[in-house]
């Protein structure tokens, strides 16, 4: 990903044709989502489970308020 914007970058500096820039920049944040997908598969099997087999209600409550927020956040608004 670095090497993507780092070509970016110098498309931008080269004066290159915009939609070929934003070709560019979409295939970053493509990317960045599947990034952000592998993170949060991880983060349910792992930490959120823990929390809902530990019957902690103080442990799941925060890993719900965690994953509310993520999605929050997410959301455009």
């Amino acid at each position: 990903m670095k090497g993507q914007l780092e070509g970016i970058r110098r498309m931008i500096e080269e004066g290159r044709y915009c939609p070929d820039i934003l070709v560019q920049t979409k295939a970053v944040s493509a990317a960045l989502r599947s990034l952000e997908c592998a993170i949060l598969e991880k983060h349910l099997k792992h930490c959120v489970h823990s929390a809902m087999a530990s019957n902690n209600s103080t442990e799941i409550e925060e890993k719900t308020k965690e994953l509310l927020d993520i999605f929050q956040k997410r959301m455009p608004g």
